[in-house]
């Protein structure tokens, strides 16, 4: 979880696509639905790493391993066009380590606006260049 730490606070797209899983499913509540699959991940990371100004991750949860499970939650701030918010990634890692889900969440409401209208131009395209392909 270091790696993909370091690779997003570093905004190292190609060390962040190299740590996902091709079936990763992402979620947003920005988004209506979830997307499917390593591009598509890979246009919102993107977007977000562009977009996020002064963001840092600040705290790290690991769930208890006895569980079985391999969850993780990494608590960030950052700042969109003036904006101060808060968050959260709960990643899911496969059984090989890659991430197998990302799930943003975003507080306060204002700066989830502020990063949904930021973002929404930066992946119009490569969503769209997506589903054509």
């Amino acid at each position: 979880m270091e790696q993909l730490r370091r690779a997003l606070e570093t905004k190292d797209a190609a060390a962040v696509e190299a740590l996902l899983a091709e079936d990763v499913v992402f979620r947003s509540p920005a988004l209506f639905k979830p997307y499917a699959g390593r591009a598509a991940t890979m246009v919102f990371l993107r977007a977000a790493m562009e977009t996020f100004e002064d963001f840092r991750y600040v705290r790290t949860f690991i769930e208890d391993s006895s569980s079985g499970s391999r969850g993780h939650v990494l608590m960030f701030t950052a700042s969109v066009g003036g904006r101060e918010l808060e968050g959260a990634d709960f990643v899911t890692v496969d059984e090989v380590g890659l991430v197998s889900e990302f799930r943003v969440m975003i507080r306060p409401m204002s700066g989830l606006v502020a990063l949904a209208e930021a973002m929404a131009p930066r992946v119009a395209g490569p969503l769209a260049d997506l589903s054509r392909g």
